[in-house]
């Protein structure tokens, strides 16, 4: 797993890791370190190169709300981001979409809930169904044509 967050997100990081670690997994934190100010596109820059390079097989990115941090992180063409700050999207995105990058907003929901929504979006798998498939296709489709 790789992890990063801006500044707004630093204060939830190291709950999220720490968890994850508890749960057995390996992880890559990939900053920030502190509260002081920093641009989230470069921590959703790091996530997408540690997916992308398959050093992390899934990403969590956490900015103050969550959707800065997926807007830059939908710009790495194979990443697939979601901002999710319910359980339902966090299984949902994995199920449906092959979401592997969660984005989640410190400023949104608190530690217990963000520990909750990583928890279900790490336990869920893409269902591999045709309708999917064809769907996941046709974005691909607009990558190539439109770049990102």
């Amino acid at each position: 797993m790789a992890v990063a967050t801006d500044h707004a997100g630093f204060p939830l990081k190291n709950r999220v890791i720490e968890e994850l670690r508890k749960d057995g997994h390996e992880v890559i934190d990939l900053g920030t370190n502190s509260t002081d100010p920093v641009d989230y596109p470069d921590y959703a820059q790091a996530v997408a190169k540690s997916v992308l390079s398959h050093q992390a097989d899934r990403g969590v990115l956490i900015c103050g709300s969550g959707a800065g941090a997926c807007v830059a992180a939908n710009k790495f063409e194979g990443i697939r981001a979601a901002t999710c700050h319910d359980s339902f999207s966090a299984r949902q995105c994995v199920q449906d979409d092959d979401v592997n990058v969660l984005c989640l907003g410190a400023r949104v929901i608190g530690p217990e809930l963000a520990m909750d929504l990583v928890r279900d979006y790490l336990a869920a798998t893409f269902s591999g169904l045709d309708r999917h498939r064809r769907r996941l296709a046709k974005i691909a489709d607009f990558e190539k044509q439109f770049g990102k």
